[in-house]
């Protein structure tokens, strides 16, 4: 286990409060911050771990398990040292070595820039910056006014230190309430060339499977495996709301009943969940051997993916309805996991409208 008792009772304790404040509570942040779980994907010369991305993605579930902002939050956090060997080293370094290096932005390509001497004009408005009152670090996309020069590539990412960027407090969710997911406006900011960078062109020397790895299913995998922990938390403390209404239940056979139900729907958790860590372990294997997936091997990872996220969302949804009156309070745990599994499902990197249109 990534967490020990005292860890999980302490991050639970204070789960409706972060609920509450729309925020972690700065002694999670802190101990998510010492326990390095934002440099997942740090090298190890800026004080990052490097742990494999099955590893990473177990993480990810379990921090869900515990409770879903945490999840959420370290998986968007950890995510962008992805970033690392794209940047010019020396603004890697700057950016990355410091313990409490955490990115928030957007891969969404919704602001201009503009070329200047020395770097870039960018103003600018993304939405859904998970970790953004906490992040040192902000990364975005934004297209590139060329004035019809053909060598300016279309789109250019950029880093933006605190300073540079306003955040708009508008997340109003359901569920994950508690990760800070705001929409950060820019407005007319230089940003160097050293703090901008393309996926495609690498700056520094920093080598490991994690930088080879194709960035969709990297992504994919990594919500998928919060979907993954929110499934087992939800039914988990359904079955803790059986245990608390056994008695009252029993005479209507009500209870048997659930009890039937959930071991369905943890069975049909576990016959998502497993083959999409088998499909995510073999392509890391691949990956880390130096081959490179191909369009096929991907969108098997992206299938499972979706997948395993579909069952936990499922499962939820199949048991949900016969859990009470109690169960549709919002300060019940199991209401607070309903949710953030909803919300967390929603993202579009999850849903399959091939899917979608074959149910309509």
């Amino acid at each position: 286990m990534f967490f020990n008792s005292e860890e999980i009772a302490y991050i639970r304790e204070r789960s409706a409060d972060m609920e509450r404040s729309g925020s972690l509570a700065a002694g999670v942040l802190d101990l998510l911050i010492n326990k390095g779980w934002f440099k997942l994907f740090v090298p190890k010369r800026l004080g990052g771990s490097m742990i494999p991305l099955p590893e990473a993605v177990r993480l990810f579930e379990e921090a869900s398990w515990v409770d879903g902002n945490v999840g959420w939050t370290i998986t968007i956090g950890s995510g962008g040292g992805f970033f690392v060997p794209f940047l010019p080293p020396a603004s890697a370094e700057r950016l990355f070595s410091p313990p409490q290096a955490v990115v928030a932005g957007s891969g969404m390509p919704t602001g201009t820039a503009r070329r200047v001497e020395g770097g870039y004009i960018v103003s600018g408005q993304w939405k859904y910056c998970s970790g953004s009152k906490h992040a040192s670090l902000f990364t975005a996309n934004a297209l590139i006014d060329n004035d019809g020069a053909a060598a300016e590539p279309d789109m250019r990412s950029f880093a933006f230190l605190p300073d540079q960027v306003t955040i708009e407090e508008d997340w109003d969710a359901f569920g994950l309430q508690a990760t800070d997911s705001h929409t950060i406006s820019v407005r007319e900011q230089f940003v160097p060339e050293e703090m901008t960078f393309l996926l495609t062109e690498r700056q520094t020397e920093d080598r490991d499977p994690i930088y080879d790895y194709p960035f969709l299913p990297f992504a994919q995998a990594s919500f998928a495996g919060v979907a993954a922990g929110l499934g087992r938390r939800f039914l988990d403390e359904a079955e803790r709301m059986l245990e608390a209404q056994r008695a009252a239940w029993s005479a209507s056979e009500r209870a048997a009943f659930v009890e039937r139900l959930l071991a369905a729907q943890r069975s049909k958790l576990a016959a998502a969940v497993e083959p999409f860590y088998g499909e995510l372990e073999s392509s890391w294997e691949r990956v880390a051997g130096g081959d490179v997936l191909d369009e096929d091997e991907q969108a098997r990872v992206t299938a499972s993916c979706r997948h395993a996220a579909r069952a936990a969302l499922e499962c939820a949804q199949a048991v949900f309805p016969y859990m009470g009156m109690t169960s549709v309070m919002k300060s019940a745990p199991l209401n607070r996991v309903w949710r953030d599994l909803q919300t967390a499902c929603h993202h579009s990197l999850l849903v399959s409208f091939e899917d979608g249109a074959e149910q309509a």
